[in-house]
């Protein structure tokens, strides 16, 4: 009998990409509520049920699983500003403790969750897990929060394992239902499908440890699948390698075979903005045998010519560039 997956908020971006990569050898169930999610991103394979992880009986309708890779939640810096605040901070911390609480009650092995990068603000590169952190917005509070729930819960029951990513700035196909909340590569992609400027805050010269999407499913399957006892451990996912944002407009202007030059504007971003970000990826590959494939350029050729462009029509206009 094949093992049982279940991927809260599976059926957006990260999680539908992890799911449609299991199926062979697992039986893999999606719970969305499709806020950032759209079920047409999952194959056919894929158990998909509409509901939301924070609730108890959305997740009694799941059954017995395995492993839980939790990806519900609010995900994003902008997700928590403005009118969002106090709902983004509701909903990411009500969905972790009701998932960490079912998932032991279940009798499940592991939870694998989303952390970020984002707590390490502009700390040195490169960016180490044995460094201090300080969140520096209300996102990267709400993960420090994960984190230090997920040590004070495996040390109280050691018997589930608990286990973060610190992802870096991810990319990839299934972005579209995020709209504005998508990656950059993602959102400069669609500006050029519809023949727009894309958008830099700044001079550009901000960098990036852009990773594919498929080589944070390898980081992720991995820990899944380690039979090491990894108890409350959080690594970094990332390349080791950075790109400025020119760099990818320029990459993107090859792909496309465009000129469109993009339009810098002052940075509105009103709490402290990162300008840089490189992974130190020794941990990850130390303990997990982890090696990124997907070379930038590669990623971003792949990307454009998939793109779904009738999807990005629905969810990306002149306002979300």
């Amino acid at each position: 009998m094949k093992k049982r997956i279940l991927v809260t908020g599976g059926a957006g971006f990260i999680g539908s990409n992890f799911a449609n990569t299991h199926t062979d050898q697992y039986e893999v169930v999606v719970l969305d509520n499709l806020l950032l999610g759209d079920p047409e991103n999952l194959a056919p394979e894929v158990k998909f049920i509409e509901g939301d992880a924070g609730e108890n009986s959305a997740l009694e309708k799941i059954g017995p699983v395995d492993y839980v890779l939790h990806l519900a939640g609010s995900s994003s810096a902008p997700m928590f500003s403005g009118e969002g605040f106090v709902a983004a901070y509701v909903n990411s911390i009500k969905c972790f403790v009701t998932v960490l609480d079912w998932a032991r009650k279940n009798g499940v092995k592991k939870v694998l969750y989303a952390s970020t990068s984002s707590l390490y603000a502009n700390n040195p590169l490169p960016l180490l897990e044995t460094q201090v952190v300080t969140p520096q917005n209300h996102y990267a509070v709400s993960k420090d929060f994960y984190e230090n729930c997920a040590r004070c819960f495996v040390a109280t029951y050691p018997e589930i394992e608990v286990i973060g990513f610190r992802f870096m700035s991810v990319y990839g196909p299934h972005e579209e239902a995020k709209g504005k909340y998508a990656n950059i590569i993602s959102q400069f992609a669609w500006d050029f499908a519809r023949g727009l400027a894309p958008v830099i805050y700044g001079d550009g010269t901000q960098f990036r440890d852009f990773t594919h999407v498929s080589d944070v499913v390898q980081a992720i399957t991995l820990a899944m699948e380690s039979e090491q006892k990894l108890g409350a451990e959080v690594f970094n996912i990332g390349t080791g390698k950075s790109c400025t944002l020119n760099e990818i407009v320029a990459a993107l202007q090859e792909a496309f075979a465009t000129n469109i030059a993009p339009e810098y504007i002052e940075n509105p971003v009103k709490e402290v903005y990162i300008h840089g970000q490189c992974a130190d990826i020794s941990k990850i590959q130390n303990v997990l045998g982890f090696m990124p494939k997907v070379e930038l350029r590669a990623g971003i050729l792949d990307q454009v010519q998939n793109l779904r462009r009738e999807k990005i029509l629905q969810t990306s206009s002149d306002e979300l560039r």
